[in-house]
């Protein structure tokens, strides 16, 4: 079993930064793949950044250049810096644990991640 708990969220103007931090509890996850997914209101879970145990990422095109997903395995922690935020960043970014033989290409897909974190709320404002 493995805990995840989200922190570092808040309120934000357009073109600011905010660091998000995930640390994990429970097992060893370092080998983990981790993921940041976030969900606005009334749309779908999305994902976002994606990181394997040997630090090869996935993002997605709307986050590209502008977020950066690192993980410290000896911490137990996953982050993810996020620059030149938008209002359309607005959700509640979710940290998630999946196998750690998921491959790049399927970082994205939601349904492959086992334990997910409670979520942080990110507010960008124009």
């Amino acid at each position: 079993q493995v805990q995840l708990v989200e922190s570092g969220g808040g309120l934000v103007q357009t073109g600011g930064s905010l660091r998000l931090s995930c640390a994990a509890s429970g097992r060893t996850f370092s080998r983990n793949v981790m993921g940041w997914f976030r969900q606005a209101p009334g749309k779908e879970r999305e994902f976002v950044a994606g990181i394997n145990w040997s630090g090869g990422t996935n993002y997605a095109d709307s986050v590209k250049g502008r977020f950066t997903i690192s993980r410290d395995n000896d911490k137990n922690m996953v982050y993810l810096q996020m620059n030149s935020l938008k209002p359309e960043d607005t959700a509640v970014y979710y940290c998630a644990a999946g196998p750690s033989f998921l491959a790049a290409q399927a970082m994205g897909v939601r349904h492959r991640y086992d334990y997910w974190g409670q979520g942080t709320q990110v507010t960008v404002s124009s």
